[in-house]
């Protein structure tokens, strides 16, 4: 396990290198200049200089690179230009929000699309196997605007048991933050436990025509036993690479169920600075969200190689 993860640093120290060029360049070839924004209404050119000049934009393209590259590897995520304030505190106070929400969604998307997968997936009736399997491809196929506006409308103005908007934390108030949090993290994860049930239904599916599991029907062994005791883990390592990728996803989806919901978390502070112009917070922001995939990638191929023994026999050699 040690060696598998040794060998994927290089490559993940290259994809970050990449990506950090690839998001300085793309937001340097988006229309707007924060330095208009930030010199008021009317600006004369020379203002707009002078702007340009203290936030360092009239440097070179390499230049500004190199800065933000160093200032990103000693911890320095410098100050935003809109906000005014250290970055790092700002993308600490959203991340923790976004954390809250994310979890959440995780903890919901895989007890749901356990369940879903597990009954698609070993269900004999073809008429519960057709209400599952189309159930599921609802939850695929409702976009989170969509279901976040039907949440809302349900639970918010018709039954008025949940609040609209808005977010206390689970950790001040446990009751009233879980209230605040139900329907974010219920919108957030339907998309994300479809995928999962998806897949886990199929690599049941596979797995259940495996011959080991014809010997152990033959010996008399339990259905339920059967399917918690063998079944199931031998089902589990392609559905655990699939978490992986859907966390990634949860954390990209969530800034339009943070926009709904008026969720304060990095989603409402990515969306503020592309409407600000706000480059050095954009920039780390999307860095950070390149770093937490690539980590999520690298810990889900050691979780499918420790839980798959084929994987770890192929891995040894």
């Amino acid at each position: 396990m040690i060696g598998y993860t040794l060998r994927r640093v290089p490559s993940a120290l290259l994809v970050l290198l990449v990506a950090s060029w690839v998001v300085f360049a793309i937001l340097r070839l988006a229309p707007g200049d924060p330095a208009v924004v930030l010199a008021g209404p009317d600006p004369s050119p020379a203002t707009i200089e002078a702007v340009r000049h203290q936030l360092g934009l009239d440097q070179s393209v390499w230049h500004q690179y190199a800065t933000w590259l160093g200032g990103l590897l000693s911890g320095d995520l410098g100050t935003s230009y809109i906000l005014g304030a250290p970055i790092g505190t700002l993308i600490g106070h959203g991340l923790g929000n976004t954390a809250q929400l994310a979890g959440a969604a995780l903890l919901l998307a895989v007890l749901i699309g356990g369940a879903a997968g597990m009954a698609l997936g070993t269900t004999r009736r073809k008429v519960t196997a057709q209400a599952l399997g189309g159930l599921v491809s609802l939850m695929f196929a409702v976009p989170p605007y969509v279901s976040g506006v039907l949440l809302v409308l349900v639970f918010a103005v018709t039954a008025r048991v949940l609040p609209a908007s808005g977010q206390v934390s689970v950790f001040d108030d446990p009751v009233l933050g879980v209230q605040y949090l139900i329907m974010p993290a219920l919108c957030l994860a339907l998309p994300a436990a479809a995928v999962i049930a998806r897949f886990l239904a199929a690599s049941m599916r596979r797995v259940l025509d495996e011959d080991f599991v014809a010997t152990g029907i033959a010996k008399g062994i339990s259905r339920r036993r059967l399917l918690w005791r063998h079944v199931l883990p031998n089902a589990l390592p392609p559905v655990v690479t699939i978490l992986g990728i859907q966390i990634g996803q949860l954390l990209g989806g969530a800034i339009v169920v943070e926009a709904i919901f008026a969720w304060p978390g990095v989603g409402q502070l990515l969306l503020g600075g592309v409407l600000g112009r706000d480059y050095l917070l954009v920039q780390d922001l999307l860095m950070l969200a390149v770093t937490v995939f690539v980590v999520l990638q690298t810990l889900t191929g050691i979780a499918h190689t420790a839980l798959d023994p084929r994987m770890r026999d192929q891995e040894g050699r």
